[in-house]
């Protein structure tokens, strides 16, 4: 890679983004205008934003009065009963008649005044049963009664017994009803204030002291008044947020504009034929989106900043971000907009034109946005399995910096730091990927004819399916397995046997019936598409079979192991331990194995391995198609921890797939390794005591797993075995092929020409 190169192409793009009025206009001029305006707007909005006040209807009224507290003065509630005198007005009481119509029972009262309320008539309803007042007196002359008597203790539990109870009033609101939801607030209150005056009284009333049912009174001490950081968890919540979100709002619009606008204007091809590589041009036009990213971001920062200073300032409670905050921030600007400009320039690269390529934001703020606003989730915090989710792991370090806790920050920095540059280096080899491919960068303009499209889906299937079709195929079952988990409702006590018809009718709805039919639909030669043809038949076949079942064998103890680090990352919830208790109540283990092991291996591998695979495999990248198809599997299984480990074990299935050529070495690894685990749900210390073999390999195996001897000797047989599949020559696709063939060709071009003596 040559740099001169890299800053020709740097300073031609940001003179032509400089030359952009839209792209100025969007950096510069919007931030700076935006928030004032949003201020200003807020304020002008305030000024019409008041509390109005909102009707309840009263039944029973004459029950709910009291001598020495009332409740209601003047048909209103008592002024007292408010935080200020000024509130009795926002609840307007209409009392319904204290004489009952004839033939009218109260229980008619009630239900009338629901369906009132329900209909909007009124907000509220407060209903007080009847002699409410006269049974209030009665329990405080009750009260009072065993206050003279208190030194009788025999017949403390028949006073206590003849203490009459106080019948409750009843609120009634509706939630389907903003305003009613006020409402029923606002009476909450109220009736709180008026229990607290009747009960302050009945113990006056009994000779003691009102405070004594309240002999303890809080004092708060604010430490952020006295620090000066006052309002930091405000900052710290909202500016993270709104960094990523103009970050990678300020790298999109430039990445549309130097890709798909560069198209419309067909600049595009005279760059690509210039001695530039096109890892060159990937670099200069990604360090062009990233200026313009972090300028977006630093100028609406500044510009909240100045807006939220002006409105603080009349604010003394909330404080300012500190300087050092801001530095974070910045700090942090870095490697986010080097992941938002690498993911919007690849995305750019697909686009036909500027108006397509805008349609390509809103999937990638679907995607961003719910990692971005997944720590301000209440108990979410900066721990070792959270620092390791991209996105969200950038926001919680920020979050916990900008809180002041710096050293709880510094101990997780390496890993977000680590899967930050991780997600940095995958998308820019993705765009890099993309401009390589010029049947991305040049593709043609589509109309969608249906008919025309359905005849071509039927006249000229392929004998295995199109990358398309296999992505289709992966998101297909995915929302099939989501619609199905969220109507199968599983019963208040889990059975066993809930569970194997709920596993079945898993496999067959998401698995076996779609791609049974997109297999019909899209394909033409399906024993090709599920690695079963006579080709897939070679003499290596039956060593692949027996290799992929030793090396289930030798990975299990490193399996175990991984699978008890993701655990302790991210623990097990009690629906997952509850389904382990549930498998344990299985008749025998060859139930479980059967169900557990088997079913699942035949069923996923025809899908993963068979039907994805065969078409991701087009794509001409070998470990491409091998890590999507494993996302897909992983994502599958709806436990976190389930879909980490399938995930992994899907690279190790695929790869012996396409390595042997066939799905029964993938069949073999997959029900091998699932039969060791529901073995490991057998063994108790009764098995171990019976077995003392078992103490060879660890103390308690499956509990406490596999002694690190175990591990480290399965682990380097496993390389061995990998290293034997490696050797086997597979079978490669046409795309494969090509894009070996033109990645040695780049190779030829890369090398000096050899020079000739004169």
């Amino acid at each position: 890679m040559k740099w001169s190169n890299v800053k020709l192409i740097l300073a031609r793009e940001v003179r032509d983004q400089l030359r952009d009025r839209r792209t100025l206009f969007m950096i510069a001029v919007l931030p700076i205008l935006l928030y004032p305006l949003l201020g200003m707007s807020f304020f002008q909005v305030s000024q019409f934003m008041r509390e109005h006040p909102t009707k309840v209807y009263v039944i029973g009224a004459s029950s709910a009065l009291s001598e020495g507290t009332p409740l209601i003065e003047n048909e209103q509630f008592a002024p007292r009963l408010f935080n200020t005198p000024d509130k009795v007005g926002l609840l307007e009481l209409h009392f319904a008649p204290d004489v009952l119509a004839p033939g009218e029972t109260l229980d008619d009262v009630v239900s009338q005044a629901k369906k009132r309320v329900e209909q909007g008539e009124f907000d509220a309803a407060v209903y007080f049963p009847p002699s409410f007042g006269e049974q209030l007196r009665q329990f405080r002359e009750a009260s009072e009664s065993q206050t003279i008597h208190r030194g009788d203790e025999e017949s403390a539990a028949a006073r206590n017994a003849a203490i009459p109870r106080i019948p409750r009033p009843e609120i009634i609101f509706t939630t389907a009803n903003e305003k009613s939801q006020i409402t029923f607030a606002r009476l909450h209150d109220v009736l709180r204030r008026w229990s607290d005056e009747l009960g302050k009284a009945n113990l006056s009333a009994a000779g003691l002291v009102p405070s004594a049912a309240r002999p303890v009174e809080l004092a708060t001490d604010d430490l952020a008044d006295a620090t000066g950081n006052a309002g930091r968890g405000l900052w710290a919540k909202l500016l993270p947020v709104m960094l990523l979100l103009w970050a990678l709002t300020g790298a999109f619009y430039p990445a549309v504009d130097l890709c798909a606008g560069e198209k419309e204007r067909g600049t595009l091809e005279t760059l690509l034929s210039s001695p530039a590589d096109r890892s060159e041009i990937v670099i200069g036009k990604l360090v062009t989106i990233m200026l313009f990213s972090m300028a977006t971001a630093i100028l609406n920062l500044i510009s909240m900043g100045f807006t939220g200073w002006l409105i603080v300032a009349n604010h003394p409670s909330v404080g300012l971000p500190s300087w050092l905050s801001c530095f974070w921030l910045l700090l942090a600007l870095i490697p986010i907009s080097a992941l938002f400009s690498a993911l919007c320039l690849a995305l750019a690269a697909l686009a036909r034109s500027t108006k397509e390529g805008q349609y390509y934001l809103m999937p990638l703020m679907l995607i961003c946005m719910p990692l971005a606003v997944l720590p301000m989730t209440p108990g979410f915090e900066l721990n070792l399995g959270n620092s390791l989710i991209p996105v969200a792991n950038v926001v919680l370090l920020l979050r916990t910096l900008l809180e002041g806790n710096t050293l709880q920050a510094l101990r997780y920095a390496v890993p977000v730091v680590g899967v930050t540059l991780a997600c940095c280096y995958l998308a820019i080899r993705w765009a890099v990927d993309q401009f390589n491919q010029e049947s991305v960068l040049f593709r043609e303009s589509e109309r969608l004819d249906l008919g025309l499209w359905l005849r071509h889906v039927i006249r000229d299937r392929r004998p295995t399916p199109t990358v398309g079709v296999a992505v289709s195929a992966g998101i297909l079952m995915l929302l099939v397995r989501f619609f199905m988990a969220v109507t199968m409702t599983p019963p208040d006590e889990l059975s066993f046997g809930f569970l194997i018809r709920s596993l079945v009718t898993t496999q067959v709805a998401v698995v076996i019936v779609p791609i049974v039919l997109m297999t019909l639909l899209f394909t033409r030669n399906p024993a090709k598409t599920f690695l079963l043809d006579r080709s897939s038949w070679k003499w290596t076949t039956p060593l692949a079979v027996l290799a992929a079942i030793a090396l289930a064998v030798v990975l299990h103890p490193v399996i175990v192991t991984v699978a008890l680090a993701v655990t302790h990352l991210y623990p097990m919830s009690e629906t997952a331990e509850l389904l382990s208790k549930t498998i344990k109540e299985a008749p025998n283990l060859w139930v479980l194995l059967l169900f557990f092991a088997v079913v699942p291996a035949v069923c996923e591998e025809f899908a993963y391995r068979g039907f994805i695979l065969s078409g991701l495999r087009h794509s001409g990248k070998k470990w491409r198609a091998i890590v999507v198809t494993s996302v897909f599997f992983g994502v599958s299984h709806f436990m976190l921890q389930q879909s980490l480990m399938a995930t992994l074990s899907g690279m190790v299935i695929g790869y012996i797939a396409v390595q042997s050529g066939n799905l029964l070495p993938g069949i073999a690894y997959h029900v091998v390794n699932n039969g060791l685990f529901v073995a490991m749900t057998r063994i108790t210390p009764k098995t171990i005591e019976e077995w003392p073999v078992l103490q060879w390999f660890s103390d308690g195996v499956g509990q406490a797993g596999y002694h690190w001897t175990i591990v480290i000797t399965g682990l380097l047989t496993g390389v061995l075995l990998l290293g034997w599949f490696s050797r086997l020559p597979y079978q490669k696709t046409n795309e494969e092929r090509l894009q070996e063939a033109i990645r040695r060709g780049m190779e030829v071009d890369d090398k000096p020409l050899p020079s000739t003596a004169m």
